[in-house]
C-alpha cells in the first residue's frame, strides 16, 4: 500500500504542474499572473465599490504585464517554470544551480538580484 502511495504521489508531482500550466496557458496566463491578480483581488482595501474597482483594475494591469503575452512576460514565464512548479514539488534548486553550490533563485536571477552570482575568490 505504501508502494502505491509513493508511486501516486510521484505522478502526480510530475503531472499536476503541468496541467496547471497547460491550463493558465489556455487563458494567456502563468501561475505568476494569477497569483498576482488573485492576490491583489483577494483583500479589499475599503468598502467603497469604486475604489474596490480600482484595485481589481490595478490587479488586472500588473497580472497583465507578467502574463505570457505582456511587457513582463519572459520573467512571469520564467518565474512560474522555475519558482512555482519547483515549489509545489519540494525541489529546492536546478541541477546546474545544485551542482554549483546554489538554488533555484539564484539560477533564476541569474546573479543580478543580490547574492546569486559567483563569489570573486582571492
Amino acid at each position: 500500500m505504501e508502494w502505491s502511495k509513493k508511486k501516486y504521489n510521484d505522478y502526480y508531482n510530475s503531472y499536476m504542474p503541468w496541467l496547471e500550466d497547460k491550463y493558465l496557458a489556455w487563458y494567456g496566463e502563468n501561475k505568476t499572473s494569477y497569483t498576482a491578480k488573485e492576490n491583489l483581488k483577494g483583500t479589499k482595501i475599503t468598502g467603497d465599490k469604486n475604489l474596490d474597482a480600482v484595485q481589481d483594475g490595478v490587479a488586472e494591469g500588473v497580472g497583465g504585464q507578467v502574463a505570457s503575452g505582456g511587457l513582463l512576460g519572459g520573467v512571469g514565464d520564467k518565474i512560474s517554470k522555475e519558482g512555482f512548479n519547483r515549489a509545489e514539488r519540494g525541489e529546492t534548486g536546478t541541477e546546474d544551480a545544485q551542482k554549483q553550490g546554489g538554488s533555484w533563485t539564484q539560477s533564476l536571477s541569474g546573479g543580478y538580484l543580490g547574492g546569486g552570482g559567483k563569489e570573486e575568490k582571492k
